[in-house]
């Protein structure tokens, strides 16, 4: 397990981590450092569990609507999907037909 120091709101943390995710880690830190910092631009200074708890919202509201796009993209593919499941039954069919005339 890798240690990894991270900087929020000019705060040092160290969290542990699988390693080889190190660099994955600061990213995720610095996602969060840059809600924290917007939230103050917005609301000003606050005491550091209200701007962690907005900034924590705010990437909950991101990936709401992220997965809310994902699942309307994936809504509109179903027809596909279906069409080619059905395809591939066919194909598996076709093929065991032509194997029964090949070998009776």
């Amino acid at each position: 397990m890798a240690l990894v120091t991270v900087t929020i709101n000019g705060y040092a943390h160290t969290v542990g981590c699988e390693d080889g995710q190190e660099t994955h880690l600061r990213a995720m830190a610095a996602a969060v450092d840059q809600r924290v910092q917007s939230v103050k631009a917005v609301a000003g200074q606050g005491n550091e569990a209200q701007l962690l708890v907005l900034a924590a919202l705010m990437l909950a509201d991101e990936l709401h609507d992220m997965r809310a796009e994902a699942d309307a993209l994936r809504m509109s593919r179903a027809p596909e999907v279906r069409l080619a499941r059905k395809l591939g039954k066919l194909a598996s069919k076709a093929e065991e037909i032509a194997l029964n005339l090949e070998h009776p």
